[in-house]
């Protein structure tokens, strides 16, 4: 009987994953439906010359035709570099997109010139919350969220950053194209700053809900620092910590401090932790950056 439980309930977590995962495709089709294309800004990585190539001809199918071939590369790469979990799940997302792109309902969301601001806004924020979802379920959104997370493995750097680093390209590309369009420059630095405001809004939204890259060190302060490593051990099996010895300034008592660095993602079990298991602990944690490549972050998939 408790072995059928758990069957059913490992299913329907592994169902409710493929909801999500299904869900953060749809999401980002509205986002670029309703939100990007109007505000004619241009994507980051592949769509993004997609976007830009589709824009110049007046032709949405190219868009689909040339994202659908992109994705499909990315996700060959993503199932050879990263895991075929994450492959298959971002292959979900993109396929949700694809699919579902042509037939939403065509609604005026706000004046694409006199409201592009907010179109843009909106935009970035909503993309950026479908990449997170995507990522905290194993998946992606595709394109350059695929690089992100195969550099994020690699160098340890937040999976947004990645966002501006491919922007460099496709922007470049959606820019010239803007020019041919309108033979004037003043069209293309316009289109440059509101494709920058959806470039960083959507990166920085992305960070902040995708913590599984930001580093965290936790510093906890006690006589009984064998109790504190184990809570930190019993919420995180796979970190170790340090131990150094103290004096306190006041009471001039030995004490222990316990330092260890874990993911955005793992702290609030160990925080939770060393609340119900050494309360006495006097504990705080602080942002690092520049931790040596040899630290292991458990791969995305």
């Amino acid at each position: 009987m408790a072995l059928k439980l758990s069957h059913w309930l490992n299913s329907r977590h592994i169902a409710l994953e493929w909801a999500g995962t299904a869900a953060a495709g749809l999401l980002y089709a509205i986002a670029l439906k309703y939100f990007v294309f109007p505000a004619k800004v241009i994507l980051t990585g592949f769509e993004g010359i997609a976007a830009a190539l589709s824009y110049f001809f007046h032709s949405p199918s190219l868009f689909l035709i040339l994202y659908g071939i992109s994705q499909a590369i990315l996700v060959a790469f993503a199932y050879k570099k990263i895991s075929r979990t994450f492959a298959v799940r971002t292959a979900l997302t993109t396929g949700v997109v694809l699919l579902v792109l042509p037939f939403l309902p065509e609604m005026k969301m706000a004046d694409s010139q006199q409201e592009r601001l907010i179109l843009v806004l909106f935009g970035g924020i909503l993309s950026g919350l479908a990449k997170a979802l995507a990522l905290r379920l194993r998946g992606s959104t595709g394109d350059e969220d695929v690089l992100g997370a195969w550099f994020a493995m690699k160098y340890l750097k937040p999976v947004g950053s990645i966002a501006v680093i491919s922007a460099a390209i496709s922007c470049a590309f959606g820019l010239v194209m803007e020019y041919f369009t309108y033979r004037h420059i003043e069209p293309v630095i316009n289109t440059l700053m509101y494709t920058s405001i959806f470039i960083f809004t959507g990166a920085e939204t992305l960070n902040n809900f995708f913590k599984k890259f930001k580093l965290v060190m936790i510093t906890a302060f006690g006589k009984e620092p064998d109790k504190i490593g184990r809570a930190i051990k019993t919420a995180a099996p796979h970190r170790t910590y340090t131990l150094q010895p103290g004096t306190g300034g006041f009471s001039a008592e030995p004490v222990h401090l316990v330092r260890t660095i874990v993911t955005h993602e793992e702290l609030p079990e160990i925080l939770d932790a060393l609340e119900r298991d050494c309360p006495e602990a006097f504990h705080f944690h602080h942002d690092i950056e520049g931790i040596s490549r040899s630290y292991y972050i458990k791969p995305i998939g």
